[in-house]
């Protein structure tokens, strides 16, 4: 299989993620982080969409701080790609237990997202505890199933 190839099925397995969801990037051994957008999840690591590109092998500390207690995680460059001047991001998880957290984080940045998009589309206004009633009764039965890259295959 040829290097583009392990690519394209490398992207393949992540999921659609809200795009509104800022993350803090760093270098590990720099000091100040660059807010970036997060784009996509997946088993193992994520991708976000950044101004620079960042070189494969580096490694990265990424903070998503929407949440409570604040995510963090150190993951590695695996590819970059640009796209009409920005650059999308692979980022694998350098520990397991990482990629474990990320699912919690990510439900709760669809929270989040879906609390927006209720005030926007209908004018309510939702608590965290509401929103996550809400997004749950609606939609927990499917995200078990299209998480990790199911939906995108």
């Amino acid at each position: 299989m040829t290097e583009d190839n392990n690519v394209n099925n490398e992207r393949r397995i992540f999921i659609r993620h809200p795009s509104d969801v800022p993350l803090d990037v760093r270098l590990e051994d720099a000091s100040t982080p660059r807010q970036e957008s997060l784009s996509n999840v997946s088993a193992g690591g994520l991708t976000f969409i950044s101004d620079a590109p960042f070189t494969n092998g580096s490694t990265l500390i990424v903070r998503i701080v929407l949440v409570s207690p604040v995510f963090e995680a150190r993951g590695r460059v695996v590819w970059c790609g640009e796209d009409s001047g920005r650059y999308e991001i692979g980022l694998e998880f350098i520990e397991t237990k990482d990629a474990f957290r990320m699912r919690m984080v990510e439900q709760i940045c669809h929270i989040e997202h879906y609390k927006k998009e209720i005030r926007a589309k209908e004018g309510r206004s939702l608590t965290g505890r509401e929103a996550a009633l809400e997004w749950i009764t609606r939609y927990a039965g499917t995200f078990e199933t299209t998480t990790f890259g199911k939906a995108d295959k």
